[in-house]
């Protein structure tokens, strides 16, 4: 196949599946790798998408299902870019696809292989709110629905004894232990880089008590609760599994400092949370703290209102960089200089910090590999307006290049794909 019919596309959240999607319609011929066992990115891990609150995962799944039932696109999940040469029109690429050790093929998804698995470990995907097993999917609803095996922890893959029990318990013979990883050598016109975000590691901002205090969370772990998909299946409860929180107080900007810049959609989430905490916890009361607020669409602003008036109480501090979470008996206290600069202090069940959104675990290691620049804050660097990064054939969508929602992310995949095919014209 000519080169120019071939586009590989970094990352499979929205706007790496929108632009394959673009890419397929358009008769190109679409690589989509994906490091995690399943797509969608990070959207799938939130219950609503904002500003409409939608069921995300309604209006993600169909998407899923398109791109892995497309013929012009080929779905490398729990794979890596391990080589780039050549330029703009013809890059050679050299692929890794990892063994799943689990058959896509055979697997029907059935789930009877977890529960036998000896070994636990924690979830990541799930926030570390719970473990899964050495041979495992991500969450409810992940696509592919087919666990993969985790070869470090598998008894029998890292020779720890010969366990043989999830191969025993599949009625299809979906488990095969002789996979093994596959390296790829392909051509492409162009390169999308959208490989998404992460979100700063809460316990670094030391005033605010994360990991150290048990009712203090993060807000991706807020989502996962409020998730149908999550560990408690959208069911508010805290860590000890038991006790109900009556109040809740939203700390917004944490870790601004530490990273040096505004994530400008995460004065968003506290008006989602009021929204969906006010009908899953009859009678809490929600309080945000707040310094400034950013809202990236008039949408946002609107939705920012209806909750101040009606879900939740705003307390506006005058330095962020001065609250304080300690605990108090089985609640947290939170000390801030209000608007007048006076000590005010505030007792809560539960505080959750809507977290910095800082570049995606791996960028480094990626850019370096692409001979791509990042910009001061370690995100892909992108000419100012545009979705070109520093090297000719390459372009960059989504969080990849910076905190941004899911509209604008979707705009810049569409943007990506038509820089891609007005090259290919030329």
């Amino acid at each position: 196949m000519n080169p120019s019919d071939k586009i590989l596309v970094i990352g499979s959240g929205i706007a790496g599946m929108e632009a394959s999607l673009m890419l397929s319609k358009a008769g190109k011929k679409v690589y989509l790798v994906e490091r995690l066992p399943l797509i969608g990115g990070n959207v799938i891990k939130t219950g609503e998408s904002f500003p409409n609150m939608d069921c995300s995962t309604c209006l993600v799944a169909p998407i899923q299902q398109l791109i892995l039932q497309d013929k012009n696109i080929t779905v490398l999940t729990v794979s890596k870019v391990e080589k780039v040469i050549g330029k703009a029109g013809n890059f050679g690429v050299s692929l890794t696809k990892k063994a799943r050790y689990v058959n896509i093929a055979a697997c029907l998804g059935c789930g009877m292989c977890y529960p036998v698995c000896p070994v636990s470990q924690p979830n990541f995907w799930e926030q570390g709110l719970v473990e899964k097993k050495a041979i495992y999917v991500e969450c409810a609803g992940s696509l592919p629905n087919v666990p993969v095996i985790d070869p470090s922890l598998c008894l029998r893959l890292n020779g720890s004894e010969e366990c043989n029990l999830c191969a025993e318990t599949c009625i299809f013979g979906a488990i095969d232990f002789s996979e093994k990883d596959e390296l790829l050598e392909e051509n492409f016109a162009a390169i999308i880089v959208a490989t998404g975000f992460s979100t700063l590691d809460a316990r670094i901002i030391k005033n605010l008590g994360y990991g150290k205090f048990a009712g203090v969370y993060t807000a991706y772990e807020i989502e996962r609760l409020l998730a149908s998909n999550g560990p408690t299946e959208g069911v508010i409860k805290m860590r000890d599994g038991e006790r109900i929180p009556e109040k809740i107080a939203i700390i917004h900007c944490a870790g601004r400092k530490e990273v040096g810049y505004c994530s400008n959609v995460c004065c968003s989430y506290p008006s989602r949370y009021a929204h969906f905490l006010t009908e899953k916890v009859p009678g809490v009361k929600i309080f945000d703290i707040y310094g400034d607020l950013c809202f990236p669409d008039k949408a946002y602003q609107k939705l920012n209102y209806e909750t101040r008036k009606e879900k939740a109480e705003y307390l506006f501090s005058a330095d962020l960089e001065k609250l304080e979470i300690s605990e108090e008996s089985d609640k947290l206290k939170i000390k801030y200089p209000d608007a007048g600069n006076q000590h005010k202090e505030l007792l809560v069940d539960m505080a959750i910090l809507a977290v910095a959104i800082t570049p995606p675990a791996g960028l480094e290691d990626l850019t370096e590999l692409l001979e791509i620049e990042r910009d001061k804050y370690g995100f892909v660097k992108a000419e100012t307006g545009s979705v070109n990064t520093t090297r000719d054939g390459i372009y960059v969508a989504g969080c990849a290049t910076g905190p941004r929602d899911i509209q604008s992310s979707v705009l810049q995949s569409e943007a990506a794909v038509g820089q891609i095919l007005r090259f290919l014209q030329d």
